[in-house]
């Protein structure tokens, strides 16, 4: 079976547009709750980020899941690991994040979590959407399930984040300026950093429920670089709107981005022999990463884009450490998913440790110029590989050498393939990425 609502992230999309309506979410906690509770009576936990619409889905949501017998704990806005290291602690057999990541607040979405804090199986997903086939019905009365607030969630999360740091290291001394993104880390994040003794200038903290992302966060790190240097702090940190994604600052306002962070943990991991010799990243990391690493005497393995790839080829391989360029890092050695919090603290310990600057930590590191040029697909079309294409890709690969990389990737959300090559020689990249391009467009028409 295909799926036909969840994507590699959940289910997402603008409100008010199905699937994200009141009605849907009613329907979708219903069908959670009735295929959980086919397992024995099941508890589930809430939480969302800090858009105005996730009241209406949260209510929505739990008024499915009570009707289908779930008993239901609601967080309130919580960062998405968080809400995956809470489903664990309170064992509970799913989680719900009501949030669209980094996306404006005109758009919503829904991911689950499983009672280990991870993402579901395709095969639960594939039950829930059956589920959704069926008519919605009520379990008798004395079956309802019941619904309650968990009053000191972000306690509970702030404490786990500050315990991810060895006990014999502070942050006493140190200045950085800590960007929420208006999101779901507005609360606890500043609370994590002061908590172990930093001086912390916040930004980003003051969401409305329509302000999420708008102009501040990791996908917009402007408004950190100008605070870092204007406050002369030692560093910066930006979090996107649910928390899983981290973008870094350096002192003079350099951005460090989800690959060089991926770095400097996968070193500092591998200097103290808690590494192995293995990490994750993606078709997208930047292949100057992948030579730095193996410099370092770490082999780095692709996945596909996409935390959910990259937590599933840790697992295949046995590697404690992946991430994404866009700030999605991974510590399998702390907790299950992509958390922005607890991957800054590790780079904060590295610090501190080696008495080192953010631009210490990656010095010698060489990445490579990156073009990418997006080829629109016709109405219903989908992308392969012919003759003429396969082509010019061996001949772009043999101009490039070992020092460069072509990668060809259907979009996985819009009707686009990606033509992307990096290399050392930036006008060479550019030139034939803009060849490259052109053949697959002459060949996608024809």
């Amino acid at each position: 079976m295909t799926k036909k609502y969840f994507g590699t992230d959940g289910i997402r999309g603008r409100v008010g547009t199905a699937p994200i309506t009141p009605d849907f979410m009613l329907k979708l906690g219903w069908a959670a709750g009735k295929v959980f509770e086919e397992q024995g009576h099941c508890q589930v936990v809430i939480g969302k980020d800090t858009r105005r619409s996730g009241y209406m889905f949260e209510a929505a949501l739990e008024a499915g899941l009570v009707a289908a017998g779930a008993d239901v704990y609601m967080l309130g806005p919580m960062p998405t690991p968080g809400i995956a290291y809470l489903t664990r602690t309170l064992r509970a057999q799913v989680g719900i994040v009501i949030s669209a990541s980094h996306n404006p607040h005109y758009d919503n979405g829904i991911k689950f979590f499983s009672s280990e804090g991870e993402k579901l199986p395709d095969e639960l997903e594939l039950a829930i959407e059956k589920k959704l086939g069926e008519p919605l019905t009520v379990v008798d009365s004395e079956k309802l399930g019941k619904a309650m607030r968990v009053q000191d969630a972000a306690s509970r999360y702030i404490e786990f984040c500050k315990s991810s740091m060895s006990p014999s290291v502070s942050l006493k001394g140190l200045k950085l300026v800590v960007d929420c993104a208006q999101g779901a880390t507005y609360h606890v994040a500043p609370m994590v950093f002061e908590g172990l003794g930093a001086e912390v200038i916040k930004i980003g903290v003051n969401p409305d429920g329509l302000n999420i992302n708008d102009g501040f966060g990791a996908t917009k790190p402007g408004a950190l670089q100008q605070a870092v240097t204007a406050h002369k702090a030692g560093l910066g940190v930006a979090l996107d709107g649910d928390g899983d994604r981290l973008i870094m600052v350096n002192d003079k306002g350099a951005i460090i981005d989800g690959d060089e962070i991926l770095y400097i943990l996968a070193k500092a991991r591998s200097q103290a022999g808690a590494l192995g010799s293995v990490v994750v990243g993606t078709q997208m990391t930047n292949l100057g990463i992948e030579l730095a690493l193996q410099d370092a005497g770490i082999e780095l393995k692709r996945s596909a884009v996409g935390d959910r790839h990259v937590i599933a080829l840790m697992q295949k391989t046995g590697a404690i450490l992946g991430g994404e360029g866009s700030g999605h890092i991974i510590c399998g050695d702390r907790t299950t998913t992509g958390d922005g919090i607890i991957a800054a603290l590790q780079v904060l310990e590295e610090m501190q440790l080696r008495g080192a600057s953010l631009a210490d930590l990656i010095k010698g590191v060489q990445k490579y110029p990156q073009c990418m040029i997006n080829v629109k697909l016709l109405s219903e079309q989908s992308f392969s590989m012919n003759e003429a294409i396969e082509s010019a890709v061996k001949k772009t690969e043999q101009q490039l050498g070992s020092r460069g990389r072509v990668l060809l990737r259907p979009s996985g959300t819009e009707p686009l393939v990606r033509v992307m090559i990096e290399g050392e020689d930036l006008p060479l990249v550019e030139s034939l990425t803009k060849q490259l391009s052109d053949v697959v467009k002459e060949n996608l028409a024809s």
